[in-house]
């Protein structure tokens, strides 16, 4: 069930954390006791996560007092493991309307690799999707971290959805690209339901595999693109750093919320487009002057570094093709500066 409003003005993530904490209020400091023994007691994972998943089902389980959770309990790993991550930054991003509206149909599809979600610039993020909605019920926002398996070192995006009917969890397993990962989403949610002991009804399978996917990583990849407008150009999202206490290093979690406001000069930059005369639809131009169009928005991947091992992630906003008066159209919508 989605958490009570009992204060309308703090933010909802604000909301779904409190409630979490007052169902494991030993979680937090649990969980800060893994990370000190990472890679000494503990095995050891990639910086690009908080905490892994076996760090948070141990947690749930110490809170229980059970070795093997049920049900309900399994579910609360997942929404603690992005909670727990998020509420170190509390980083709140909110897309332009013009430029999510791009970005939710820009598909994700091509040799886009999977390593370029490494760059979130937080642990957790917390999207919001005003006016969208997940089958056909109200999607507030969403959250998105990266887990690494500690048995198989596999990767996941994994995504925690914020809807009117509580938090849906959501694994996508990153193999190959992220096309392949999508393809791959929902066998793993079955497969970690049939762990479970249950197993999807017809109609569960049928909600699955038309749920849309592609939106939200589009809008994950966005927060991880060489030319991403994030905030003002004077403070960009990042994870805190340790501070020095008695007895060593300490992180501290946010105390507030930071809301980042993001695409603002690019969101005005493709409404000045879109207001911009170009042929109908069913116009054709001569030889000579071919129709002016818009070109859809893309994902493309520069391979950069030693032997082009490494990859980096553009965004390519809709691309004015044929247009003769520079001044109404840029040729390419950017961000400035």
């Amino acid at each position: 069930m989605p958490p009570a409003r009992p204060n309308p003005t703090l933010p909802r993530p604000c909301e779904f954390l409190t409630e979490a904490g007052q169902r494991y209020p030993r979680a937090w400091n649990q969980i800060a006791q893994f990370r000190a023994d990472r890679g000494k007691d503990l095995p050891d994972w990639p910086d690009y996560v908080y905490a892994p998943m076996a760090a948070w089902y141990a947690a749930v389980s110490a809170e229980a007092g059970v070795s093997r959770l049920p049900l309900d309990r399994v579910l609360d790993v997942g929404l603690l493991s992005a909670l727990g991550a998020w509420r170190m930054t509390k980083g709140i991003y909110r897309f332009d309307p013009d430029l999510l509206e791009a970005l939710w149909e820009t598909p994700v599809t091509g040799d886009v690799p999977v390593e370029v979600l490494h760059r979130l610039p937080e642990w957790c993020v917390y999207i919001e999707t005003p006016g969208r909605t997940w089958q056909n019920v109200p999607l507030h926002g969403f959250w998105a971290h990266l887990e690494e398996d500690a048995n198989d070192r596999r990767e996941e995006l994994r995504l925690l959805l914020d809807t009117d009917q509580g938090s849906i969890p959501i694994p996508l397993h990153l193999t190959g690209t992220l096309e392949d990962g999508l393809r791959s989403a929902t066998a793993e949610i079955r497969r970690q339901w049939n762990r479970s002991g249950q197993r999807l009804s017809w109609n569960d399978t049928v909600l699955l595999e038309s749920a849309p996917l592609a939106p939200l990583v589009s809008l994950c990849l966005y927060l991880c693109a060489e030319n991403a407008e994030l905030g003002d150009g004077a403070a960009k999202p990042r994870n805190p750093e340790p501070r020095k206490v008695k007895g060593g290093l300490k992180l501290f979690a946010a105390g507030a919320p930071t809301r980042w406001e993001i695409g603002v000069r690019l969101g005005a930059a493709l409404r000045r487009a879109r207001s911009a005369p170009v042929d109908a639809p069913g116009e054709s131009g001569t030889a000579a002057s071919p129709r002016a169009r818009i070109r859809r928005a893309h994902w493309h991947t520069y391979r950069t570094g030693r032997q082009r091992a490494g990859s980096m992630l553009k965004w390519l906003a809709p691309i004015a093709v044929n247009v003769d008066d520079a001044d109404a159209l840029p040729a390419l919508i950017k961000p400035l500066g």
